[in-house]
């Protein structure tokens, strides 16, 4: 019987030059190439694509090279291998996690199947700046639903073995505070205090680690001036030792030699010191082993640094069974959607659609009878596959107007194009806006093309592309009853027309089954009922725009007012004498135009909620595990079923350290029959009414106190206040608290 070499045994026989192979990902080498390097003891390869190719590659690994080590083989495998679900963005307003592991644990079957067993995903950035045109692949504003989804992700992907044939190892990203790029400029610098640091952005990192993820990929950006491929602090001290991630730390694509640009490297050999030194395992493209050798040998880099990096990897690869049986079954090698992927696929992305107005109930749709128009670019595009996916995905299946048209056969479905993406064309308006006063209704499909989200792609401007908005007043003008269908990557500028609009659907990018599922959610099919992950601003000026901002001394309490007006200087925003001297723009409405959480439905709901138990906690009680859980009634008192998210925040009225107006702290997405009701229990307790102080040594604390608990549906809350008492005898019992407002 063969007996298996262990992870340190094989260590102890490398040369500092196959050690360093280890630690690199070439990028994208040919086929030639690919083999010449599997052959030298290559640590990681990307997909070549095919099963019979990985096997082959795998069999050169393992056959040809000295120590006979298998290959990670790497692919972004973000929102779908080959069937395609809705982007991480559009998951999170699903407000229910099973979307994002369906989502994953599917991915990973499809792509282990193919011979890939590593995906750069997910991504926790928190993102702030919709100008960032990467907030497509993350999901949204807030740690904590950051937090949630990557750990549902993590789940799917990795399920509860590695070594599974339906298994591939996740990797969290970009760690850390790439989102928070000045300008929402991709790539570009940050500035980021210590506290929001640790509460806001490497929180969702924390809590990755936790379920053990089993890698980690370095950002891009600088914090405090130092790149995070040559971040020790963060790096090791706070991502291995404080936290314990014992998976591997990746670079970024090119990352390692960017600190060559960044200032802080002489060349590209001082760069791999710096990075190797700093805890970074794995490079990712670019020339960490050209000159790596000297590095060791002259003492520049500690070995046992190398050594640490070297056992990660293989440990890694012992964790995917790759020792045992670094091949795939080519024969059952997915190539493409099967039924049971693509019915997931139009469940979880009608999930993701949030309602955001609904005047007169123009949406549902009639079932029969009816003359409806479709208009748009987005009309007949199939382009609903959104940024991140690979050239062999499946692409969208049916467009918004022939899948409505399947669905209502008793209705006449015509379409017209009526504006471009990019260009303008008067001529398409008028046509529309005349086939509009023939019609019952019209449905206006319009949005952001795929190509203009995701990486490098950020924008100054965040209207509708083209003559897109010309296309919304010209049906508005129409007296028509129409809706808006919104496909995005980000949140959008609509001031512009929302006022004009009796519906508007927010369907993001779906994925291969987005036509249907948008069809479903039209039509009733489906009732929707996701919330909004991010805040979309009223104006591009009013970015960053984000619900749980910190306290300020003049927060702006009066809006929505356009009594007091300044004609004389040309400013007519509200209230803008009696509210001077606040926090506030003097010519735009307070808050977002749409903010965090928020989502209509075809059905309407009554929350009730109300404590379990005395509204007072002892610090003590609280560190001993002590939870307060509060029980929420949810009735539907529409006539349609339909489901609701309750969502529970919490606001801590003094603090040592200033604290965000409110952070979200639990949810949970209900179904309800018509005129039926639930009982939904959500629960606060020592992690979610702390922060982390501006002194790593001090840690995360809870401070006693008051606390308020808001409760509610994104529209409206129910607020409780809690007392958080001192463990020790002579604190004041009557602690003064400020008045805590939880406008946006």
């Amino acid at each position: 019987m063969k007996v298996r070499v262990q992870p340190e045994q094989i260590l102890a026989s490398m040369t500092h030059a196959e050690k360093l192979a280890q630690l690199q990902i070439v990028w994208r080498p040919d086929s030639a190439e690919a083999g010449d390097l599997a052959r030298s003891g290559a640590g990681a390869l990307f997909w070549p694509p095919s099963a019979k190719a990985t096997n082959d590659l795998q069999r050169i690994a393992v056959e040809e090279s000295r120590h006979g080590i298998p290959l990670l083989i790497g692919l972004d495998v973000v929102h779908g291998q080959f069937t395609i679900f809705p982007t991480p963005l559009a998951q999170a307003a699903s407000f229910d996690p099973e979307v994002a592991a369906t989502d994953a644990r599917l991915s990973a079957k499809e792509a282990r199947s193919s011979g890939v067993n590593w995906t750069f995903s997910p991504m926790i950035d928190v993102s702030r700046d919709p100008r960032w045109g990467r907030v497509v692949e993350g999901f949204g504003e807030d740690p904590f639903l950051n937090a949630v989804f990557g750990e549902a992700k993590i789940r799917g992907y990795q399920g509860g073995d590695l070594a599974s044939n339906t298994s591939i190892a996740a990797c969290a990203k970009h760690f850390v505070g790439y989102s928070a790029a000045e300008g929402g400029r991709d790539y570009n610098t940050t500035d980021i205090s210590v506290q929001r640091l640790r509460n806001v952005y490497l929180e969702p990192f924390r809590v990755a680690v936790k379920a053990e993820v089993a890698s980690v990929m370095a950002s891009f950006n600088a914090v405090s001036g130092v790149p995070m491929h040559a971040n020790r602090e963060l790096l090791t001290t706070v991502l291995k030792d404080e936290w314990g991630h014992a998976g591997i730390v990746v670079a970024d694509a090119g990352g390692v030699g960017e600190l060559v640009e960044h200032g802080v490297a002489a060349n590209a050999s001082d760069a791999g010191r710096l990075a190797l030194s700093a805890g970074l395992d794995v490079e990712m493209g670019g020339s960490l082993l050209s000159g790596g050798e000297p590095l060791i040998e002259e003492g520049l880099v500690d070995p046992a640094r190398l050594d640490d990096a070297v056992l990660r990897v293989l440990r890694l690869k012992e964790a995917l069974g790759l020792f045992e049986n670094p091949y795939v079954d080519e024969s059952a090698a997915a190539t493409g959607p099967d039924e049971a992927s693509l019915a997931a696929a139009r469940a979880t992305a009608a999930r993701c659609t949030v309602l955001l107005k609904n005047d007169s109930d123009v949406l549902p749709l009639k079932p029969r009878g009816q003359r409806v128009l479709v208009v748009g670019p987005y009309a007949e595009s199939k382009d609903h596959l959104g940024a991140w996916v690979q050239y062999f995905a499946s692409p969208t299946t049916t467009s918004i107007a022939e899948s409505l048209a399947a669905a209502l056969p008793e209705s006449v479905v015509t379409t017209l194009p009526g504006a471009t993406f990019f260009d303008s064309d008067p001529g398409l308006q008028a046509e529309a806006a005349a086939a509009a006063a023939e019609a019952d209704l019209v449905i206006v499909a319009v949005g952001e093309p795929s190509d203009l989200s995701g990486e490098a792609s950020s924008r100054s401007s965040l209207d509708l592309p083209g003559d897109q908005e010309k296309l919304i007043h010209a049906i508005a003008g129409s007296g028509t009853p129409f809706a808006v269908v919104l496909m995005t990557g980000r949140p959008l500028v609509v001031s512009k027309w929302i006022d004009q609009c009796p519906a508007l659907l927010l369907a993001w990018h779906l994925g291969t089954e987005a036509g249907k599922a948008i069809s479903d959610v039209l039509t009733g099919t489906v009732n929707p009922a996701g919330k909004l992950p991010m805040s979309f601003p009223r104006s591009v000026g009013q970015v960053p725009v984000y619900y749980n901002h910190e306290s300020t001394g003049r927060p702006a309490r009066t809006g929505g007012s356009l009594a007091h007006q300044r004609p004389d200087v040309g400013l007519t925003g509200p209230n803008n004498t009696d509210d001077y001297f606040k926090s506030k723009y003097l010519d735009l409405e307070l808050g977002p135009q749409f903010g965090f959480g928020y989502g209509l439905g075809y059905t309407t709901f009554e929350l009730e909620s109300s404590p379990d138990q005395e509204l007072s906690l002892t610090l003590d009680e609280l560190k001993a595990g002590a939870r307060l859980s509060f029980t929420t009634i949810l009735r539907n008192t529409g006539t349609r079923d339909g489901e609701e998210v309750v969502q529970l925040y919490v606001s801590d009225l003094l603090a040592s350290v200033t604290q965000p107006v409110r952070r979200l702290r639990g949810f949970k997405r209900v179904f309800v029959p018509a005129g039926e009701e639930r009982r939904v229990s959500l629960s606060v307790g020592f992690d979610d009414l702390g922060f982390w102080t501006n002194d790593p040594g001090t840690g995360y604390i809870v401070e006693p106190g008051s606390f308020r608990i808001g409760i509610g549906d994104g529209t409206a809350t129910q607020l409780f206040d809690l007392m958080v008492t001192p463990p020790s005898p002579g604190f004041p019992a009557d602690i003064p608290t400020r008045p805590s407002s939880i406008k946006d």
